[in-house]
C-alpha cells in the first residue's frame, strides 16, 4: 500500500510510520514540527520529511490511504487536498482497528496507568514467547517500536486512549477498537477542552464498555468509584461479558522496589508505589484472560523495570542518596499517586516535586481548580508553565498568582521561564534528596539535569 501520514512526528504517528515501513508498505509523511526522538528515528529509517511544513503536492491520487494525526488542524492544506481528491482518510485508531480486524484485541483503558499496564502485559507475554501486534505510548525495553503489526500474530495489545481520534473524527480513539479483553484502570476527569463537564467525560467510558465483543472480558478496578459506576450501568445490558474485578494487592517497599503478595508468598518487583501494585494486579488478570498462567506472569514480571518516563530514574548518586525521576504524570490524580509513591519509598529524604502545566486541561482556567492539593505530598513544590505554550494553544493568559491559588499550597513556587526553571533546579540539594520531574511535555526544552547545589548543614 501507498500510505501518507499527516503529522508524522507525533509519538504514536511516527511509530506507525516505522511499523508500516517495516511491513513493506510505501510510506511518506509530513509535519510542521518534529522533535526527538521522533526526528532521529524517522531519519534512521529514511522516513524523515525533506523539510518541515505542509505541502499539498505530497497528496497524490495514487495514495491508498492518508492517516491523519491529531496534531493537524481541520484546515490543513494536505488534508484539504486529500478530501478534494476523494482519498481514504483515516485516523490512526481507525487504521489500527482494520489492520487487526481478524485478531483478538486486548485494550487497556482508563484515565491513568494505561501505558504502564500495557507495558506490563506486553512484557509478560513477550517473556512467555507470545508475540503480538501492539500499540503503546512509551518505548519499552526489548521492543524496537511502540507499534508493531504482523499477520502472524493472534493477538493485538493496544493502549486505549479516550482522546479524540483526529481533527475530523471527534470520537474517542478507544471506541474504534472493539476489544475481546479490556482493562479499565480508573476514571478521573481530563481533556476538558473536548469533554467540558465531568459527566461528558465519564460517559465516554460507558460507551466504550458497550463496544466490548460478545463473550469478552472486562477487568476493572473495584477500588475506583467512577469505574464501578460505569460498570454498574453497563453490566445489566451485557450479560454476555465476563466482569472481573481487581484490587491493590498487599505490598511493602524494599531497597530496590517493592514486594507484592500473591497466593504463594511475596514477589520481588523493581517498581515503586501503591498505584503500580494496582497496575500489576490489572495486568495479571488480563494476561490470565489471554491464556497466560499466573505463575508464568509472576516469573516474567520479576524483571520488569517500567515504561519510559513512568517513574524513570533520570539521575542517581547512591553515595549521596540523591535520585531524580522523570514521570509522565499530568492529571491531578496522577500527580497525587506519583508523589505518594516517591514519598512512601523515600521516607528519610526530602522530595522536591516539579510539575509542568502543558496539556489543554492543565492550562485551562476552568480546569485548574481540579489541582487543589495535588502537589501537597512533596516537601517542596514547583509548578512551571510557558506563556508561549498557552498562546500557541489559543488559551487565555494565565497569571502565576491564579495558578498558585488553584493548587492551594501557600509555599508553592510558580515559574514561567525556562531560564528561571533551570536556575531553580540548580538549587535542588544534591544529598539525601529526591527530585521528581512530572510532565507530558518537554519543560520548554530546559536542561533538566543542571548540577545541584551541595546540601546545607
Amino acid at each position: 500500500m501507498r500510505i501518507h501520514l499527516i503529522a508524522v512526528g507525533g509519538s504514536a504517528m511516527h511509530n506507525f510510520a516505522l511499523a508500516l515501513d517495516h511491513a513493506g508498505h510505501h510510506v511518506t509523511g509530513s509535519d510542521d514540527q518534529i522533535f526527538e526522538p521522533s526526528r532521529g528515528r524517522l531519519d534512521k529509517a529514511g522516513l524523515l520529511p525533506a523539510k518541515e511544513g505542509w505541502d499539498p503536492s505530497n497528496i497524490t491520487a495514487d495514495l491508498d490511504v492518508v492517516i491523519l494525526g491529531m496534531h493537524a488542524r481541520q484546515d490543513n492544506p494536505e488534508l484539504l487536498r486529500a478530501q478534494e481528491l476523494g482519498l481514504t482518510i483515516q485516523s490512526y485508531p481507525e487504521f489500527l482497528r482494520f489492520a487487526t480486524e481478524k485478531k483478538k484485541r486486548m485494550v487497556v483503558a482508563g484515565s491513568h496507568g494505561k501505558t504502564t499496564v500495557t507495558s506490563m502485559v506486553l512484557h509478560a507475554l513477550h517473556g512467555a514467547g507470545m508475540r503480538t501486534d501492539l500499540m503503546v505510548g512509551a518505548q519499552l525495553e526489548g521492543f524496537d517500536r511502540m507499534v508493531d503489526l504482523d499477520d502472524r500474530h493472534e493477538w493485538a495489545v493496544i493502549e486505549g486512549d479516550e482522546y479524540l481520534s483526529s481533527p475530523i473524527d471527534r470520537r474517542p480513539k478507544f471506541l474504534w477498537y472493539g476489544p475481546h479483553v479490556t482493562i479499565l484502570t480508573g476514571i478521573a476527569w481530563d481533556h476538558v477542552n473536548v469533554f467540558p463537564t465531568e459527566d461528558d467525560y465519564v460517559s465516554q467510558f460507558s460507551a466504550y464498555l458497550r463496544t466490548v465483543q460478545s463473550d469478552g472480558v472486562v477487568v476493572y478496578c473495584e477500588e475506583d468509584a467512577k469505574v464501578c459506576h460505569v460498570v454498574a450501568e453497563v453490566k445489566p445490558e451485557r450479560p454476555d461479558i465476563h466482569w472481573i474485578p481487581y484490587h491493590t494487592p498487599e505490598h511493602r517497599p524494599t531497597a530496590t522496589g517493592s514486594e507484592v503478595r500473591w497466593d504463594k508468598g511475596f514477589l520481588d518487583m523493581k517498581l515503586l508505589g501503591t498505584h503500580n501494585m494496582q497496575n500489576l494486579a490489572a495486568a495479571r488478570q488480563a494476561c490470565h484472560a489471554m491464556g497466560l498462567s499466573h505463575e508464568t506472569f509472576d516469573r516474567n514480571m520479576a524483571s520488569f523495570t517500567g515504561a519510559a518516563r513512568r517513574l524513570e530514574v533520570a539521575q542517581e548518586d547512591a553515595g549521596r542518596a540523591f535520585t531524580a525521576f522523570r514521570d509522565f504524570a499530568h492529571a491531578p490524580s496522577k500527580l497525587r499517586a506519583t508523589q505518594a509513591s516517591v514519598v512512601g519509598q523515600f521516607p528519610d529524604r526530602e522530595v522536591t516535586a516539579v510539575f509542568e502545566l502543558h496539556t489543554f486541561s492543565s492550562l485551562n482556567k476552568a480546569f485548574l481548580p481540579q489541582y487543589q492539593a495535588a502537589m501537597d505530598a512533596a516537601d517542596r513544590a514547583v509548578v512551571f508553565f510557558d506563556p508561549d505554550v498557552v498562546a500557541h494553544k489559543r488559551l487565555p493568559e494565565l497569571d502565576a498568582g491564579f495558578v498558585k491559588d488553584c493548587f492551594g499550597r501557600h509555599d508553592l513556587e510558580v515559574v514561567t521561564s525556562v531560564r528561571a526553571l533551570e536556575a531553580r533546579l540548580a538549587e535542588v540539594p544534591s544529598q539525601n534528596h529526591v527530585l521528581l520531574l512530572m510532565s507530558s511535555g518537554r519543560f520548554g526544552g530546559a536542561n533538566l539535569s543542571p548540577t545541584p547545589r551541595p546540601a546545607t548543614s
